[in-house]
Parts: structure tokens; C-alpha cells; sequence
């Protein structure tokens, strides 16, 4: 099972409090004890293949959760077409919910009755949810295609730029951030998804480089831009991008040294030439300050 999957999750729908009572029960003699506790119960319905979904994966995840004195779900994404990537650990928030989804394969279809323990507590959420109640899952898991996966994280991207343009940095951030883990959590099958992976994660280097400069995080920045880098050594943005932050680090001579290698690839990029001019102009300002310093020391040192 790679660290992406997709889940859909439904639960069924009882017709009145006492057959739904009824039904939890009779449900609940046909299922296995997860933890052995009793407070997580599992039925198959559909067996799956491959190994457990892992720690910390990334899931698609469609559900619907039904209480047992209701018809319809108190909760459900599954009017969305594309709903949000959770990742385990972090996004997935209900205990059971994700302890079940650990013990799932890909295709597996499965049931799953969680005891208040493991759902919304002794306390229940009111207004939706009373105490100590019962929460019925269905779910269904489907690793998710490298092209689904791309899908997503353009789309995030897309909305990262959008919040760029609108000058919300700190949320366009996110979007990128959100987007790398997506990538970075993706087990890859063979040459060719990796560099596919690469690629998309290049672009939210650059991305996040840019972002941080504009969020006053040059060091932020140049980590960013030196990620860019190891995947193209040779990226011209990205190369911009650290003589930027090493120039706003105030590390003149390392930001010389990117912006010409920058330049030498672009000759004739305005950005790049009058940043490399004000370095140059920055550099032998500091390295002139340096040396009066010096001389000044030095005079001191004979005076004493």
C-alpha cells in the first residue's frame, strides 16, 4: 500500500430509532474486536489486498456517519467531488476512524461500529451528537493513482497562487506546504513517477522560496531554494531565488556567486542583472567598511 490512498465511508440507514437500535445490536454479534477492548468492532464486507494502509499515509477520504437514532448522516464530504487529502496523524481527528483505517487493505470494503471511547466521547458534541453515542462507519479503500495524486497537488498549487496574487502569503504557504507532504509521503513505484514527482515538487520549491521572501524569511527562503536546486542544479529561478536570500541574509559574496550563475543562463534577464548590480554595489560597500575597520584597528594597535 503506497502512503496515498482514497477512502470512501458511508454508513446505512435505519428507518426509526428502534429498528436502528435493533440493528447496531444484531451488527455487533457479527463483528471482530480491533483492540480488544470492544470499543472498536469491525465486519469485512469486501476483502482487500497488499499490505496495511501505513502510518502517517495520506488518504482520500469519502464519508457519511450515521448515528443510530437517524436516517441520515450527521456528517458526510460525499457531495464533494474532490474532497481534501488527510493525512493520518495530524488530520484524521476522530481515534477510531483512524485506528480502522490502519487496519485496512487496498479495495477492502469494511464496517465498523465505534463505541464513544473512540467517536465523540461521554460527552457526545452536542448539538449534533448525544452523549455517549454509538458512531456506524462503512468504508471502502482504494490506493490513489499517481495521476489523482498530481491532480491534487496542481490544484493546491493553483490555490496557493491564487492566494499569492492576492497578496495572503502566509495561507498561499500552506498550500504549498500541504502539497509537498502530499509528495513527499507518496511511496514511488519506478523511474518514471519519480521524476514525475520531481517535477511537480520543483515547482512548489520555487513556490515556497518565493513566499518566504515575500514573508521577510530569507533563511525559510533559501532552504526552499536550495531544495529546488537539488533536483535541478541548473534551475535559473531557483538560483535567483537563493542569491535573494543570501543577499537579504546579507551574505553578498554567496549571493554574487548565484546570480551569476543565474545570469550565465539567462544573460539578458532584467531582474537578474540589476540585483547582481546592487550585490556588487552591496559587496564592495561592505567589504570597503571592512577594511576601514581594519585600518582604523590597526591604528589603534600602534597607538596603544
Amino acid at each position: 500500500m503506497p502512503n496515498n490512498g482514497e477512502t470512501n465511508v458511508q454508513g446505512t440507514q435505519p428507518t426509526s430509532a428502534g429498528a436502528a437500535a435493533s440493528s447496531f445490536e444484531r451488527l455487533a454479534h457479527q463483528m471482530q474486536d480491533v483492540l480488544g477492548d470492544g470499543g472498536i468492532l469491525k465486519q469485512v464486507v469486501q476483502p482487500g489486498e497488499g499490505p496495511l494502509i501505513p502510518q502517517k499515509a495520506s488518504v482520500l477520504m469519502h464519508y457519511s456517519a450515521y448515528l443510530e437514532s437517524s436516517s441520515r448522516p450527521f456528517e458526510s464530504n460525499t457531495y464533494m467531488k474532490h474532497p481534501n487529502i488527510m493525512k493520518l496523524g495530524r488530520d484524521v481527528t476522530l481515534a477510531g476512524l483512524e485506528l480502522g483505517l490502519l487496519t485496512m487493505k487496498k479495495g477492502e470494503f469494511s464496517r465498523f461500529l465505534f463505541w464513544p471511547q473512540y467517536a465523540y466521547g461521554e460527552m457526545g458534541c452536542p448539538p449534533l451528537i448525544p452523549p455517549a453515542s454509538i458512531i456506524l462507519y462503512e468504508e471502502e479503500q482504494n490506493s490513489a493513482s499517481l495521476p489523482t495524486l498530481i491532480k491534487v497537488v496542481d490544484t493546491l498549487r493553483e490555490f496557493g497562487n491564487r492566494r499569492f496574487r492576492q497578496r495572503n502569503f502566509f495561507n498561499a504557504k500552506g498550500c504549498y506546504k500541504q502539497a509537498t507532504t502530499l509528495l513527499a509521503n507518496r511511496e514511488t513505484q519506478s523511474d518514471a513517477e519519480r521524476k514525475e514527482i520531481r517535477a511537480s515538487q520543483l515547482l512548489l520549491y520555487l513556490n515556497l522560496s518565493l513566499t518566504e521572501l515575500r514573508l521577510d524569511s530569507p533563511q525559510k527562503a533559501l532552504k526552499h531554494a536550495n531544495n529546488a536546486l537539488e533536483i535541478d542544479p541548473s534551475n535559473t529561478k531557483a538560483l535567483f531565488r537563493g542569491g535573494q536570500a543570501y543577499a537579504e541574509l546579507g551574505d553578498y559574496e554567496r549571493a554574487q556567486d548565484c546570480l551569476i550563475l543565474a545570469q550565465a543562463r539567462k544573460p539578458f534577464d532584467t531582474n537578474i542583472n540589476n540585483l547582481l548590480k546592487t550585490v556588487a554595489f552591496w559587496l564592495k560597500d561592505s567589504q570597503d567598511k571592512e577594511r576601514d575597520m581594519c585600518r582604523k584597528m590597526f591604528k589603534d594597535l600602534r597607538g596603544l
